[in-house]
């Protein structure tokens, strides 16, 4: 079936605002190509550095993290010091999306990525999500493929702030950052100001789905309140916006939604005190399929950078 365009502004916004993969949020032939990418599970596969006295996952396999099995996706290889990349994809989405993106770099890295609980292949959560206890989950899994090594997050959308909530907290692992397109920090107060009690028809129709979303809606049962952003203290970090105006298309309210995300990129730059944005000027929210070099050279210039300043 073919969308107008008015229907197609308000799929595409709500991949953007809340990071939720909807179905035809992206364009099908390019998220098949990526998942074609992705490696086959290897259960049995393990990496030749350790971790304690075990090895380092390679391969696709589930962990068991607090009683749930949490799918997750190793490949490459990185020098002695130089961080692994941890991908940390979007709402909705399963790590296959970002498969291609986890091939080109782990030609040069050790690279990870996983489905968070609800998500992908991982299990269902048993409950209701907080950052807090979705954090938990990260922290299992780092510890099962990254070891003592230090780690790079690269994160879209959802990803991107579960990426940015998460390293204030764990400067001693976490030594730079990413943001694709990351869910605005302000992101409830943004879409209440943006969509007021007033309006009708698709707009209002998404500021609802959007915000049961962020208060523990499915897949991931994950509750995301607004908050200020908190320092991660000096680390490198590339903040990445959309550069295709598309939420501008939002019948009435678009411009005004557009202004709002670039502002609520603009927040995540306190995260670093070396903190840096940039547009992907040809992209739209699917920064990492629709200009997949602009991603790979911001993590691999991220990755550098730490491993330099570790």
């Amino acid at each position: 079936m073919i969308r107008s365009a008015r229907v197609s502004a308000v799929i595409a916004l709500s991949c953007a605002v809340a990071g939720v993969g909807l179905v035809g949020c992206e364009d099908s032939s390019k998220a098949e190509s990526e998942a074609s990418a992705t490696a086959s599970a290897t259960s049995s596969a393990a990496g030749s550095k350790q971790a304690g006295d075990q090895a380092l996952l390679t391969g696709t396999k589930k962990i068991e993290v607090g009683g749930r099995l949490v799918n997750v996706s190793c490949s490459g290889t990185s020098a002695d010091g130089r961080p692994v990349i941890m991908l940390v994809v979007g709402g909705g989405d399963g790590l296959e999306k970002m498969a291609g993106l986890q091939k080109t770099l782990s030609e040069k890295n050790r690279v990870c990525s996983y489905d968070r609980l609800g998500e992908g292949a991982s299990d269902k959560p048993d409950g209701p999500q907080t950052l807090k206890s979705t954090g938990k989950v990260l922290t299992a899994v780092l510890d099962r493929v990254a070891g003592d090594a230090p780690v790079v997050l690269a994160g879209h959308s959802l990803g991107g702030l579960i990426a940015a909530r998460y390293a204030p907290d764990h400067q001693d692992r976490i030594k730079g950052l990413v943001l694709m397109d990351a869910t605005s920090p302000t992101q409830t107060a943004d879409l209440n100001k943006g969509i007021p009690e007033s309006a009708t028809g698709p707009a209002a129709e998404l500021r609802d789905q959007t915000l049961a979303i962020l208060r523990g809606g499915e897949p991931e049962k994950l509750t995301v309140p607004d908050g200020k952003v908190r320092s991660a203290g000096d680390i490198p970090v590339e903040v990445i916006h959309h550069g295709k105006q598309y939420l501008a298309e939002v019948p009435d309210y678009g411009p005004g939604l557009e202004r709002a995300w670039t502002n609520g990129q603009r927040k995540w730059l306190a995260v670093s005190s070396r903190s840096k944005l940039s547009p992907a000027k040809n992209s739209a929210h699917y920064i990492y399929v629709d200009q997949p070099d602009v991603a790979v050279r911001a993590i691999e210039r991220v990755t550098s950078q730490a491993a330099d300043h570790a």
